[in-house]
């Protein structure tokens, strides 16, 4: 389980054993969410913030961190998940420690 970001707290990571659609989970505590990545002709059209079975999700400040996380870094997001799924490269942990605007 590659841990990919942290952010204020939240733990962004992928499972070794990922399936498409391209996804990232977060996790904060005991509470994780899971957002997935819609790509047409190459660019991000939509991102889905959904529930992770058997899981409690991210609410309130955290969540609006965690989508705030998404705005900012989500192109960042999707090169990682295509460097360690199919390139099969290492992916370097990156901590964010100032909140984003």
């Amino acid at each position: 389980m590659p841990k990919i970001f942290e952010y204020l707290g939240i733990i962004l990571f992928f499972y070794s054993n990922e399936h498409e659609p391209i996804h990232i989970h977060a996790s904060y505590g005991n509470l994780e969410s899971k957002a997935e990545f819609y790509i047409i002709d190459g660019k991000i059209s939509e991102i889905r913030i959904k529930l992770v079975e058997g899981k409690k999700p991210l609410k309130g400040a955290k969540l609006k961190d965690f989508e705030k996380f998404l705005e900012v870094y989500a192109d960042k997001i999707v090169n990682k998940w295509v460097d360690y799924f199919v390139y099969h490269k290492t992916i370097e942990f990156e901590r964010i420690t100032h909140k984003l605007k």
